[in-house]
């Protein structure tokens, strides 16, 4: 059977893979508009504002590449108990995500990440956030809420954009409770500390995090990698990495074997959440009965889709199939 056919296979299953999201949550705004001239105040751009928009970003853009390829999807975290919390929950509930396991918090302020553009320049970036790890109540709540519902999960994916939420603690934690009911964890990790994913089936750093965990000065080949991966498998004991290489594609990484998944793309206009899709990609194909090489393979196809868009773009099957069948 060929992989077209596999996927196929997939699309014509009734029952959704479901799959269970634990990260980041936060809100991606963007200011949209003109300039023409700087400020008499200081030698900055004065913007004419013309649009402005909001998106799922962080963990939600995982969520929201699941939703388009078609899982079942259920979301935990935690927000503020704010006006952009309540956009954000609201945000969720119209994409039909199970939102029972995200807790919104007096103490913390949701994340919003605002970005004011000119065209396609990019002029300055605003970050509201609170980063400071969970207090131990908040942890024991979103814990018992999460073992509640992780028996219908077929996967479990950990998005960590260090904002507070993936403390060493409450990730052993969760991992334990993921490893407790035999659900496989994949990893879509940030910051050095890799020793709290310990227990996690597959981990997707890209190349530059990847040498910065193993502090390697440089990754340039497959051997390098398989030489820094080292380091990872012996303080997580994952089965697999899975490293993104950016216009070279991806390298899928056991403690005995590399091999290089050369990139699918022939143009490249933003990279932008292509690291959310693959894991996303990965989480949905390997929860649909795929195996890992498979799952990559398929993840590497939707990159490369979305990196020919400009921002954080979803992808379907139906496209994956298209490209596939267009190589």
């Amino acid at each position: 059977m060929t992989l077209t056919d596999k996927v196929r296979s997939i699309q014509s299953q009734e029952k959704k893979p479901s799959i269970l999201v634990i990260g980041d949550l936060m809100i991606d705004h963007y200011i949209w508009g003109h300039a023409t001239r700087l400020s008499p105040e200081a030698p900055v751009p004065i913007v004419n504002v013309k649009t402005e928009s909001t998106t799922l970003g962080g963990a939600g853009n995982v969520v929201q590449n699941l939703v388009t390829l078609g899982a079942d999807v259920t979301i935990a975290g935690v927000i503020g108990n704010d006006a952009s919390g309540k956009q954000l929950i609201q945000i969720l509930e119209g994409e039909k995500v199970k939102i029972n396991t995200v807790i919104q918090d007096d103490t913390r302020q949701t994340t919003i990440k605002t970005r004011v553009l000119v065209g396609s320049h990019q002029l300055v970036r605003v970050d509201r956030e609170t980063t400071e790890a969970l207090s131990q109540q908040l942890e024991d709540d979103l814990a018992e809420k999460i073992t509640v519902h992780i028996d219908k999960a077929d996967i479990i994916v950990f998005s960590d954009y260090n904002k507070g939420l993936f403390s060493p603690g409450l990730t052993q934690r969760l991992i334990r409770i993921a490893n407790d009911h035999q659900k496989k964890v994949l990893v879509d990790p940030k910051g050095l500390n890799y020793g709290k994913y310990k227990g996690a089936y597959l981990i997707k750093p890209n190349r530059k995090e990847l040498a910065e965990a193993a502090n390697t000065e440089k990754i340039t080949s497959l051997a390098d990698m398989q030489a820094a991966a080292k380091t990872i498998f012996s303080r997580t004991g994952a089965t697999y990495l899975v490293v993104t290489l950016s216009e070279e594609g991806m390298a899928i990484i056991t403690e005995k074997t590399s091999k290089l998944v050369p990139v699918k793309a022939t143009e490249v206009f933003d990279v932008t959440g292509a690291g959310d899709t693959v894991i996303a990609a990965i989480a949905y194909f390997m929860a649909s009965g795929m195996a890992v090489d498979e799952a990559v393979e398929l993840a590497n196809y939707a990159a490369a889709i979305v990196i020919r868009h400009v921002g954080s773009v979803s992808t379907t099957v139906d496209e994956i199939i298209k490209d596939i069948e267009g190589d």
